[in-house]
């Protein structure tokens, strides 16, 4: 008996994997792992050591607890052929937009927790929203926040909020890539080199990341603390504000929170 499977070794599923085996809180051989796509698979399977299957009733019948990571659309296809093996097993879905009540339709004698991680669990830093069933144990929902917890922080909403989850963090990381690669290139257009420009950009992004998290001080006021009376960032802010950078990100978690909601329809 496998103590994790995984459903689907796309994008997230592999971060799954990988956040749970570098974290060494669940050792990479009581893991198992299934795609549609062998070669998927077999790179899984080689990179994490962990087991590999074709069959996902395999990884149901044989693991304590699941993680569903395939497409939303491939949701029906996935389970209904072997609902019967979920069975008194605890499933957790990383589909955006499924809601917990529709997975039970389907496979209702399964215990259902809804997560959203983002790809940054790759390398455990990942930031995950979750939502559990009503009159889960408590105990059973201390043992996943601790599996979660191998991948990032986990931040516990109720499940109408999941859609901005997935909004905010769940497609945060490539709001964040864009910025980075937006700071490297106006290095760039003002002659540093690449690798230069990359360094600095990555390193100003972190640094400030972990300046907000230590500090817990309010973004704004981080930022007027740099901005200096007639100084260069106060000039930059000012462009930032005229090219409408705020509305811009708030404006693409809405969208994304929206596609999310639509997801579940």
């Amino acid at each position: 008996m496998f103590k994790i499977g995984v459903i689907g070794c796309g994008n997230m599923g592999e971060a799954i994997v990988r956040g749970i085996v570098k974290s060494k809180n669940i050792k990479s051989t009581q893991i198992i792992v299934s795609d549609v796509d062998p070669d998927k698979l077999e790179m899984v399977v080689e990179k994490y050591n962990v087991a590999g299957t074709t069959s996902n009733r395999r990884v149901v019948e044989n693991s304590q607890i699941i993680f569903l990571s395939v497409k939303p659309k491939d949701l029906e296809n996935t389970v209904l052929p072997i609902k019967d093996a979920f069975k008194n097993k605890t499933v957790i879905s990383v589909l955006a937009g499924i809601k917990i009540s529709k997975i039970k339709d389907l496979i209702s004698e399964a215990t259902i927790i809804r997560c959203m991680p983002n790809t940054p669990a790759l390398i455990g830093e990942g930031a995950i929203g979750v939502s559990f069933e009503e009159n889960i144990d408590i105990s059973k929902k201390e043992e996943l926040i601790d599996i979660l917890k191998s991948m990032g922080i986990v931040v516990e909403v109720n499940e109408e909020l999941m859609d901005a989850v997935t909004g905010l963090s769940g497609s945060g990381p490539a709001y964040v890539f864009m910025f980075i690669e937006a700071l490297i290139q106006g290095g760039i257009k003002e002659g540093l080199s690449y690798q230069q420009a990359k360094e600095l950009a990555v390193q100003t992004v972190l640094g400030s990341a972990r300046l907000v998290k230590e500090t817990g001080e309010h973004p704004s006021v981080l930022r007027d603390k740099v901005s200096s009376p007639g100084g260069t960032t106060i000039y930059a802010i000012h462009k930032l504000e005229e090219k409408s950078l705020k509305d811009a990100v708030i404006s693409a978690v809405s969208e994304a929170t929206k596609r999310s909601r639509e997801l579940s329809k």
